[in-house]
């Protein structure tokens, strides 16, 4: 695992710190507070997107699981917390 898109939450606070600790090298945060996120584009270099359910709207969700399918990039509904990420890491683990 290297590169991690998290969509959703205003900050991410000490997650970043966990994330880069279970072995992501960069982490790049999407707010998802304007309207015009649903325009952007998910990175090619990015390995594994993360949303957020508990900070973004359906339609964000919507649009970036859309765009997650299309580039084939793996895509998981998390909450904000470090247990529900955490789960979430250890099995994308187990399918490597």
């Amino acid at each position: 695992m290297t590169s991690l898109l998290v969509v959703g939450a205003d900050h991410l606070g000490n997650i970043t710190d966990k994330l880069i600790d279970s072995g992501f090298r960069e982490i790049i945060h999407l707010d998802g507070r304007k309207v015009n996120m649903v325009k952007r584009d998910i990175p090619e270099h990015v390995d594994i997107v993360f949303v957020m359910t508990d900070y973004v709207n359906h339609n964000l969700a919507k649009t970036i699981k859309q765009k997650a399918k299309s580039k084939e990039k793996p895509i998981y509904f998390v909450k904000r917390s470090w247990s529900s990420i955490h789960s979430v890491i250890q099995k994308i683990e187990k399918t490597k």
